[in-house]
C-alpha cells in the first residue's frame, strides 16, 4: 500500500492552509518550499520576519507564495488573545498573561488561528518539545463529539510485511496519556479507529494489547483493558475489537490460531491500543528502528482541529508528511 502516495494526491484535490510556527527552522523552511511547490498546502510561518528571510536566504530558499507573520507585529493579534480569554475567562487571566504565553511559544498563536478558522490546521515540533505543542492543543481546541480524552497515534509502515495493512499499523497512545484509565484506553481506541478511516480508508480492526492473551494471566492492570473493551463495545458496537491480546496473538493470524482464540479479529489487527505511554512508546521506536519502519508522528487526535506533531530530530520529509496528514484530516 503506497499510503503516502494516496495522501498527496488527496490533498492537493482541496488544498488546505496549514500554519508552521518555527518559521526560523531550515529544515521547516525546507519543508514549507517543497510543499507550496507542490501545491499540496498553502503554508503560513510564524516567527520573527527578520530571522525567517536571513534563515531562507542562508539556505537559498524562496519564500515565494509563502506568507509569514511576525507575531511581534501582528497587528490583530489581540483579537487572538481576546478569544484565548474567552474560552479561559473562568480562570482569571489578565491579557498579559495570555500575551506571555503567546510570546513564550507559538502554537498558541497557531492554535488560535486554526480554532478561529484563520487556518486550517498547524505542525510543530521540529523545535519544541512535544508537550509544548500538546498544551497548546489541550488549551485551544475542541474536542471531538463523545470524545473526553486527547491522545496521539503513530502511522507506522513496516517495509515487507505481511501483518496489518500490508504493513501499515496504527499505534496509539504513543505521545500524550501516561497511564490511561480504562475510559481513556476507549477515547484513545474510538478516535484511533476515525483516524484509520480518515487517512487510511480501511476497515479498522483493532486489539488492546496486554502481556495477557484472554485471561492467560490475571492482574489489576488486564482487568482494567478488559473494562476499556467492554467500553469501546457498549459505544461503538459494530467496531472490531478485541482484547485482552499479546502482541503476537493481535497481528500473527497463525498464532491467534494456534492458541485456540475465538477472536473477532483473528490475529489480524491493523490498530494496536497499548496498556500505557511507556509501551506504546517504545514499541514504535523498537519497530521504526529495528524493523526499518517509516513512523509517522504524532498525529493527535480526539480533536475537531487538526494538528501534528514532530520530534524535534524529524528530517524535512518527516515535516512534509507531518503537513500532508494534516492537510487532509483537515478536509471534510
Amino acid at each position: 500500500m503506497n499510503l503516502f502516495k494516496k495522501l498527496y494526491n488527496q490533498a492537493k484535490e482541496d488544498v488546505k492552509t496549514i500554519v508552521l510556527p518555527e518559521g526560523d527552522s531550515s529544515r521547516v523552511l525546507k519543508a514549507a518550499r517543497w510543499v507550496v511547490n507542490e501545491k499540496i498546502a498553502k503554508i503560513i510561518l510564524l516567527g520573527n520576519e527578520k530571522d525567517i528571510k536571513v534563515k531562507a536566504g542562508r539556505e537559498s530558499i524562496s519564500l515565494e507564495n509563502i506568507k509569514i507573520i511576525d507575531y511581534r507585529a501582528l497587528g490583530n493579534l489581540n483579537e487572538y488573545l481576546e478569544y484565548y480569554l474567552d474560552l479561559h475567562s473562568s480562570k482569571g487571566m489578565s491579557i498579559e498573561q495570555a500575551r506571555n504565553i503567546f510570546k513564550n511559544n507559538l502554537s498558541y498563536l497557531a492554535a488560535m488561528m486554526v480554532r478561529k478558522g484563520d487556518a486550517d490546521g498547524f505542525v510543530a515540533g521540529a523545535k519544541s518539545v512535544s508537550g509544548d505543542v500538546i498544551r497548546a492543543v489541550i488549551h485551544c481546541f475542541e474536542k471531538e463529539k463523545g470524545i473526553s480524552t486527547i491522545s496521539s497515534s503513530f502511522i507506522v509502515i513496516v517495509p515487507e510485511c505481511l501483518y496489518g495493512e500490508d504493513g501499515v499499523f496504527i499505534f496509539a497512545d504513543c505521545a500524550v496519556v501516561p497511564e490511561p484509565t480504562e475510559n481513556q484506553l476507549a477515547d484513545i481506541a474510538i478516535s484511533s479507529v476515525s483516524l484509520c478511516k480518515k487517512l487510511i480508508g480501511l476497515e479498522p480492526r483493532v486489539a488492546m494489547l496486554s502481556f495477557s492473551t484472554k485471561g492467560s494471566s490475571a492482574n489489576p492492570k488486564i482487568d482494567k483493558i478488559r473494562e476499556a473493551v467492554k467500553l469501546v463495545r457498549e459505544r461503538e458496537p459494530q467496531l472490531l475489537i478485541d482484547g485482552e491480546l499479546q502482541a503476537d496473538s493481535a497481528i500473527i493470524p497463525e498464532v491467534a490460531r494456534r492458541k485456540g482464540l475465538n477472536s473477532i479479529i483473528k490475529g489480524d489487527a491493523n490498530i494496536l491500543i497499548f496498556p500505557n505511554l511507556e509501551a506504546g512508546n517504545i514499541a514504535y521506536k523498537l519497530v521504526q528502528r529495528l524493523a526499518k519502519a517509516k513512523a509517522v508522528g504524532p498525529i493527535i487526535q480526539g480533536t475537531v482541529q487538526s494538528v501534528s506533531d514532530l520530534s524535534r530530530g524529524c528530517s524535512v520529509k518527516d515535516i512534509i508528511d507531518a503537513i500532508i496528514i494534516t492537510a487532509v484530516r483537515a478536509q471534510k
